[in-house]
């Protein structure tokens, strides 16, 4: 009985989660539960738990997560600057006399807000609200405009500085730490700087996979992504506006990661260069008030809470789940599978892909990572690599029909002529291009490694 604990436990909480409760309150609750269930029948020691308290202080005194807040907080401020809006109307006009000229306009929109807001959420419910409408008036299809719009929404998983980039690298070096301990033999550290360094080259391998699918359809079927009819007094006050919407922006991304990339400031430093930057941008733009400044920092304590919650949630699950011996029945089952890493790593990506469905990346970070991070670096998995591999595998379940989180984003927004089939049958083509670029990804790691490796 003892040995199926972990795998109760695990379903146990699963089980909770779709009933509707909360992440943090499922995690911990059902695991106490399991504690007092063993320490019933003998299987535990009620005194292991004394462990939990140097956990959670461990956590606390994690500096690296301090960027957290910070990116957060980052994020929100320039979403409500209304940047995107005025970004969207002049890469609109911008691209307008191509065809598929709004969707390559879309696609850079999304990843000039995955760079600086990194929140997935706002960036597809902003461009749903903006674009979309635009984009049905002037004959794009309905599949092939929300495809574009939830696709290049998703990009703020992957794109630095990405919060989900920053969960991760912490986690994942708490991994190494965990795998150095069992006698992993390596000079190699994982950190934040280095996995948004990996992150970098996959993030534009999509952006232009993206785009290139755009003009292939431009190409083969012209009603379904019409130019504009634009005259050239326009065009050049297109330019104009695309020049001052972008040149802040851009501005502050490479001041966040620059000083990222070339060593002069550590993720979190970089994150409070980056919030400090977007109450700049704001003031410059005159959209920073006291209400403004007030309904972020509230959104900004909000998010960090629940993240952190979750995380102190995520860490009695762990606990727990050790302590029933899991972490040695997950490192058996994976040693003893035939084909090694490849084998372990495609179980792993299908599994959290499936949770992607019912789960945000905050609890997928949490609780599975811990566990079978330290399996696989054991195993020989590059941390950077196996980061970015994460990353995009949950960006893509969070498009994937029919639970992924950005379909629900989109749907929310849309107009009511736009069904739920058309968003589905839209985004399949970009799943396949994510696809596509994680194959690569996993086949070439050197696509993740080269840069950080090259920097360092």
């Amino acid at each position: 009985m003892f040995e199926l604990m972990p795998l109760l436990l695990f379903l146990a909480v699963c089980a909770v989660l779709l009933w509707g409760y909360p992440v943090a309150f499922s995690l911990a609750g059902t695991s106490l539960i399991f504690v007092a269930i063993g320490a019933m029948t003998g299987m535990l020691e009620p005194v292991q738990l004394n462990f939990m308290a140097g956990r959670l202080f461990k956590i606390m005194d994690r500096s690296t997560l301090i960027a957290v807040p910070l990116f957060i907080f980052m994020g929100l401020m320039l979403e409500r600057t209304k940047i995107a809006e005025d970004l969207l109307e002049s890469m609109a006009t911008l691209f307008g006399k191509l065809r598929g000229g709004m969707g390559f306009a879309v696609t850079i929109v999304g990843m000039l807000l995955a760079a600086s807001t990194g929140i997935v959420g706002a960036t597809v419910v902003t461009m749903g609200l903006l674009s979309l409408p635009a984009m049905l008036k002037r004959g794009y299809k309905p599949e092939l405009a929300t495809g574009v719009i939830c696709a290049s929404g998703t990009l703020g998983q992957i794109i630095p500085p990405s919060i989900v980039l920053v969960l991760l690298g912490d986690v994942l070096a708490n991994a190494m730490t965990e795998a150095k301990s069992q006698g992993l033999q390596t000079e190699q550290v994982a950190s934040i700087g280095d996995l948004f360094m990996g992150a970098v080259i996959p993030g534009m391998l999509l952006v232009v996979g993206y785009m290139i699918y755009i003009a292939f359809v431009a190409w083969r079927r012209p009603t379904h992504a019409p130019a504009m009819e634009i005259d050239e007094s326009e065009l050049k006050q297109a330019m104009l506006r695309a020049l001052k919407s972008l040149s802040l922006p851009l501005i502050l991304i490479v001041a966040v990661l620059g000083s990222i990339l070339y060593g002069i400031a550590t993720p979190t430093e970089a994150a409070a260069i980056g919030a400090f930057g977007a109450i700049l941008l704001a003031l410059m733009r005159n959209q920073l008030t006291l209400k403004r400044l007030r309904d972020v920092m509230q959104s900004t304590v909000k998010t960090t809470s629940m993240v952190f919650l979750i995380l102190i949630g995520a860490s009695i699950f762990s606990l727990v789940f050790r302590m029933y011996g899991g972490d040695e029945m997950i490192r058996h089952f994976f040693t003893e599978l035939p084909g090694g890493l490849f084998t372990a790593l495609l179980i792993v990506m299908i599994v959290m892909f499936l949770l992607g469905f019912i789960l945000d990346f905050i609890e997928i970070t949490f609780v599975v990572v811990p566990i079978i991070g330290p399996v696989l670096l054991m195993m020989g998995a590059d941390p950077i690599w196996l980061g970015v591999l994460i990353a995009i595998n949950l960006q893509t379940s969070f498009l994937t029909p029919p639970f992924g989180f950005a379909l629900f984003y989109l749907r929310g927004v849309a107009p009511k002529q736009i069904r739920t089939a058309q968003i589905y049958r839209g985004v399949i083509p970009f799943i396949g291009i994510q696809a596509i670029v994680l194959g690569m990804i996993a086949f070439w790691p050197q696509l993740s490694t080269w840069l950080p490796a090259y920097v360092n």
